[in-house]
């Protein structure tokens, strides 16, 4: 078993427990936990190897790509713009960005995309990862199209395409990109090392993500649906998984060239410790104001999900409870990302938990690794 590193409060000895069980148990091969309560940092560890080709550790500043787990840091960008009276979420996304009206969508609102309502899902046509990469290329691509769903009358998760929805209305208003809004507003004033567009000179601080074997895949039932949705070239499933091609494996969230671009859905780099930060201090009411949180947290679309499938639930932006991902047992807010990673905040108990990985997994609900440390969490509060 690696040596497990960092800090942990005596009253959370069950956490540095679960993570250390995570290596042996569930094949951990390099992570970071983090945990804020009540803005006090109680948990702070990290162990295993950040690449093991070449048997680079994970030390303590050695950041993960944490996917869908960046939707939440986007999300905060926009609801910071509302909160300050800069954004109307329930005014039409083309009174800011006039060229997203075409294709029958000059009346779907801010509130639609950041809830995945607006029936953009997913490219109509082939779009290259690097493409992905050019400034505009994809959002452009996103405002000429015609929704698959009547916005507002279904939701259906926007895996890729949300980054670039909400990040055009934050440029639109702000007249700066998500990335560069979020270093300005959010990570620069609470210090976090949290990065939508990586900085060059940060590179060599990154973990290599590793794919799972096939022997390590297990298909349970309940998952079923997806599987198949992802397997019908006709549905919206695949089409939001498989365009740009990334679902095959990591070696493009492995490339320079995504890290340094902005994917503002699922391209986000972080420590644990600095996303741990920014969900306990939202967790506190600060970043975002009470009254925006309580916005934020209210179900914006429930129910059965047009591409994952399951149930799911949105508030603004960000993932709320449901069958697809769970929190603590109070509830929260937050989000989760492929492979593993997850990141919350529970106002109730005034928590914010990060969890890292570069080991992926197959998980389409709360991975298992994270799982067990969220319990730990709960349990050493007596919550659990």
């Amino acid at each position: 078993m690696p040596e497990v590193a960092g800090s942990c409060d005596d009253r959370f000895v069950a956490v540095r427990d679960a993570f250390a069980r995570n290596f042996d148990d569930r094949g951990e091969v390099g992570a970071a936990v983090a945990v804020v309560v009540d803005g006090r940092p109680v948990v702070d560890l990290w162990g295993g190897a950040a690449d093991p080709a070449n048997g680079r550790p994970w030390e303590r500043d050695t950041a993960a790509v944490v996917f869908s787990t960046t939707k939440g840091l986007t999300a905060t960008c926009a609801l910071l713009l509302w909160q300050r009276g800069e954004l109307d979420i329930d005014a039409p996304v083309a009174s800011v960005w006039p060229e997203f009206a075409a294709g029958g969508k000059a009346f779907v609102t801010v509130r639609q995309l950041l809830a995945h309502q607006a029936g953009l899902p997913a490219f109509d046509t082939p779009i290259t990862v690097e493409e992905c990469h050019e400034s505009g290329v994809a959002a452009d691509r996103l405002a000429g199209q015609t929704p698959r769903w009547e916005p507002g009358t279904a939701h259906g998760y926007h895996a890729l395409s949300f980054g670039w929805l909400v990040g055009e209305v934050v440029r639109r208003v702000s007249g700066r990109t998500v990335g560069h809004f979020f270093a300005d507003e959010v990570a620069g004033p609470l210090g976090l090392d949290t990065w939508i567009g990586l900085p060059p000179k940060l590179e060599e601080r990154v973990a290599t993500l590793v794919t799972m074997s096939l022997d390590e895949i297990e298909i349970s039932d309940d998952i079923q649906p997806i599987v198949e949705a992802i397997l019908d070239s006709s549905s919206d499933t695949f089409a939001a998984f498989t365009n740009p091609p990334v679902l095959a494996g990591v070696d493009a969230f492995n490339s320079t060239a995504l890290h340094q671009a902005e994917w503002p859905a699922a391209g986000g780099i972080t420590t644990a410790r600095s996303l741990a930060r920014l969900y306990g201090e939202l967790a506190c009411d600060r970043v975002l104001s009470a009254s925006t949180l309580d916005a934020a947290e209210e179900p914006q679309g429930d129910g059965v999900d047009r591409v994952l499938r399951l149930r799911t639930s949105f508030g603004l932006g960000y993932m709320l409870p449901s069958q697809f991902i769970s929190y603590g047992p109070r509830g929260g807010f937050g989000h989760g990302g492929a492979g593993g990673s997850l990141a919350f905040a529970d106002r109730r108990s005034r928590v914010g938990f990060a969890y890292v990985m570069n080991k992926m997994s197959a998980s389409l609900k709360t991975d298992p690794r994270a799982d067990t440390l969220v319990r730990a969490v709960y349990a050493s509060l007596g919550e659990g």
